[in-house]
């Protein structure tokens, strides 16, 4: 079974994309954003980089699903934070 965290603050409706919450869009405005980046390393591991959140960079990981994991583990605990483009808005 498949565990989806959603978070409403003021009227926003925040989760991690997944297709199967594409019908949340049809009740109002969706906007998609980056909140980190999953990417090889020089040496051929894996770094989450969660800057776009004020998140940090977790890794290195050996497998990419590591990084992953890791990355939506971060996210969920702390309560998927808002990217930082929307708070300089």
């Amino acid at each position: 079974m498949k565990i989806i965290q959603i978070r409403v603050r003021d009227d926003t409706i925040r989760y991690i994309y997944d297709d199967a919450l594409l019908s949340l869009a049809q009740h109002g405005v969706a906007e998609i954003r980056r909140a980190s980046h999953v990417e090889p390393t020089t040496d051929g591991k894996w770094i989450a980089d969660l800057s776009p959140i004020n998140g940090p960079k977790l890794g290195p990981f050996q497998r990419r699903d590591e990084a992953l994991q890791a990355e939506i583990a971060w996210i969920y605990q702390h309560q998927i934070p808002i990217p930082k483009e929307l708070l300089q808005e």
